[in-house]
């Protein structure tokens, strides 16, 4: 049987999964949530104005950013595991 290549990067969901990329992506989408919510949905939040679309929608506004950072997160790791 022959070993993996050691040059082979590590799947993308061993990278995604890893405590340390999950906690970036968690602090940078809680602050950009709450920045793209109030912009996009402060009106509503203010005015008590909100269903349940309306909270799928600002779900969905903190998920956004938090796959957006884990994917970068991903690549960079990716490519730093490549140079050594």
């Amino acid at each position: 049987m022959s070993a993996a290549r050691q040059d082979t990067p590590p799947a993308f969901w061993a990278i995604a999964t890893e405590r340390s990329v999950v906690i970036r992506a968690a602090r940078i989408a809680l602050v950009v949530g709450v920045v793209l919510a109030l912009i996009n949905h402060g009106h509503r939040l203010i005015a008590g104005a909100t269903d349940g679309a309306a909270l799928a929608r600002i779900g969905l506004t903190f998920l956004v950013p938090y796959c957006v950072s884990t994917y970068s997160s991903v690549l960079a790791v990716r490519e730093r595991m490549q140079r050594v």
